[in-house]
Parts: structure tokens; C-alpha cells; sequence
């Protein structure tokens, strides 16, 4: 945050709301992000428009945040660059409260309302948020009830990861924890099943039972797996690989690994 106050400070009018000592909770960017914060029905603190956008999909932004008595803010380009954490930001930029991270429990009282097996997603240090978007987007679209991430040395939902999920993070339970481990042997007692992803293991993905309650481990994008999580994992499972990169970006392994999850849960 005090970055972006030195670099509101050579913009005197961008600049009003911190000389009036309000600070911004955080931000949400882009045309179908905002449309789809809105219709999450969640908190907006006010809405920032570039003048002169007032057509397509902002007119249905305005409309929206106008029947919920969500102020809306009007700044010319220059400002809206200023404010702007992205630079597609599509014209439009939408203030919140801090992204609310739930328990576990919470995760877990979700599948059990909807009557299903619990289907979780472990992300052990995922640092890219473009990665750790595109994943709650695909897990959202999936079906899981929710995911756990670390507190340190990991990516937690902000601007970014808001827009390349696609607005996925609205309807996301996403659990914030400071030790992967413990929060898997919670799972466990729980009675999940946790699958973790490695690629020195024999077993290949579409061999595994992928039914029932589970919880599915994704490693860090260059280290993978910490050696800990891999011992608390019940098996492992790989990708098979046959070119001459033997490894996949984090979010497409999550895509592949989960829709066989979800395609033996169909049958």
C-alpha cells in the first residue's frame, strides 16, 4: 500500500482519497469481473468508471450498482491508469472490502449442505497470481467445494487473481492457513482422501480412484510438492509426459488432474 501512495502523490486530483486519509480495502478490475462481483450480491464499497465509457456491458455495471445504492465514480483516463493495478482494466474498477477467507469447517459444511462427497483443492505455495487465478477458475467450473492456501510464500487473492479467474473468486470458499500439513491432517480426520502430484510416483493419474471424499495437492510451480506434504499425502499420481519438458504450467496440471476427478465422480 505505501507504494501506491507515493504513486498517487504526483497526481493531485487521483490523489483526493488519501489526502482525505481513506486508503483502498482492494480493487477488482475488468467488465465481466465486476459484473460478476455484483452479482455475487457482495460488498462494493464504490465503483470507478473512465468518462465517456458509458456503453455495453457499463451500462450494465451502472445499472446494477445503481439498484444496489453503490456509489459510482466518474475519473477521466489519466486517473483511472493511476488507479488501476492491471492494465486491461476495460474502464472499469471496482472498490471492496478485503477478500473474506473462511475455516476449513466452512469448506466442508459446504459439501455437506449440498449432499456430496467434499472435493478440495491444496495449493502448496502457488506464487504466481495468474496461476493461482486461472486455478480457482477451474475449480469453481469443476465443482469443488473449496481450496486451501498457505499464509507465507504464496499468492493470496488480490486484483489480478480476481480478473484472470474470471470472477471465479466470488463464488470460491478459499481457506488461508499457516501450515499445509496440519490443514491436510484436518482433512484426513475429516475422512478425505488426499491425492498429491509428483512426478517421480509409478501411478498415472487416469489409473487412480478419484471418487469419494479427496482433496488433491497441487506443489509449487519450479519446486513442487514440499517433502512434508508429499509424506502426508495417502498416493500419488503423474502426468504423463512425453516431449522433451517434463513439466506443465501449475494451472493446466490442476485442470487435467481435476476433470478426471470430476469425470470418474459423473460415472
Amino acid at each position: 500500500m505505501e507504494e501506491t501512495k507515493k504513486k498517487y502523490s504526483t497526481i493531485p486530483k487521483a490523489n483526493k482519497e488519501y489526502k482525505e486519509g481513506k486508503t483502498y480495502d482492494d480493487q477488482v478490475e475488468g467488465r465481466n469481473s465486476v459484473l460478476e462481483l455484483l452479482e455475487s450480491g457482495k460488498d462494493v464499497n464504490k465503483i470507478f468508471i473512465t468518462k465517456g465509457e458509458k456503453h455495453g456491458s457499463i451500462n450494465k455495471i451502472i445499472a446494477m450498482a445503481k439498484e444496489r445504492k453503490i456509489v459510482i465514480v466518474e475519473k477521466d483516463k489519466r486517473q483511472m491508469e493511476q488507479i488501476a493495478q492491471n492494465q486491461n482494466y476495460q474502464g472499469v474498477i471496482a472498490i471492496v472490502p478485503p477478500f473474506e477467507y473462511c475455516e476449513i469447517e466452512d469448506i466442508l459444511d459446504k459439501a455437506k449442505a449440498l449432499k456430496q462427497d467434499p472435493f478440495v483443492l491444496i495449493l502448496d505455495g502457488i506464487e504466481d497470481p495468474h496461476n493461482l487465478g486461472s486455478i480457482i477458475r477451474t475449480a469453481e467450473t469443476a465443482g469443488i467445494h473449496g481450496i486451501i492456501i498457505p499464509k507465507r510464500r504464496a499468492a493470496s487473492v488480490n486484483s489480478t487473481v480476481n480478473k484472470v479467474s474470471a470472477g471465479a473468486v466470488q463464488y470460491m470458499k478459499i481457506a488461508r492457513v499457516t501450515n499445509i500439513t496440519e490443514a491436510i491432517k484436518k482433512l484426513k480426520d475429516a475422512g478425505l482422501w488426499i491425492c498429491g502430484t509428483d512426478i517421480n510416483t509409478n501411478q498415472y493419474y487416469y489409473n487412480q480412484d478419484l471418487t469419494g471424499p479427496l482433496g488433491i495437492v497441487i506443489g509449487n510451480e519450479g519446486a513442487g510438492m514440499s517433502e512434508k506434504v508429499k509424506k502426508n499425502c495417502d498416493f500419488l499420481v503423474k502426468i504423463p509426459m512425453q516431449g522433451k519438458v517434463t513439466s506443465l504450467n501449475a494451472s493446466v496440471s490442476t485442470g487435467i488432474i481435476v476433470y478426471e476427478a470430476v469425470k470418474q465422480r459423473i460415472k
